[in-house]
């Protein structure tokens, strides 16, 4: 009965470390689908509309694309837009930024996961 709670239980873990992985790598063909929902604000060949473009977004300050005029608080936050930094704000960009004018967030972390990847495919480290 040990060796048998014993297998269940690395048998779980396992599992739970491969989700975790999984959850950590973004897949940039599907991030390119669910850039479509984001595509009605923010472009990738470097043109902005009702949010700034986002070509070479990786490693790159906030608020530093030229032609946007971005919020107070997302130009004094002295963010650098990393894979960490960037997952957080798509989860909740007024929990990270009070007073961004972006409101929508990505709820599901592998989604934001592949909107990443996508992303980094379009510049960036």
């Amino acid at each position: 009965m040990e060796k048998a709670l014993r297998l269940i239980s690395s048998l779980a873990m396992l599992a739970i470390a491969d989700q975790a992985a999984a959850a950590g790598t973004g897949d940039p063909a599907n991030g390119q689908r669910l850039f479509s929902r984001c595509s009605g604000c923010h472009s990738i060949q470097g043109d902005n509309k009702s949010g700034p473009a986002l070509n070479g977004v990786f490693d790159r300050k906030a608020a530093v694309v030229e032609g946007y005029s971005y919020s107070s608080a997302l130009a004094n936050s002295g963010i650098t837009w990393t894979e960490d930094r960037l997952d957080t704000y798509l989860a909740g960009p007024t929990r990270l930024v009070r007073g961004t004018r972006m409101t929508i967030s990505v709820s599901k972390e592998q989604d934001r996961a592949d909107i990443i990847a996508y992303l980094k495919s379009h510049g960036g480290s």
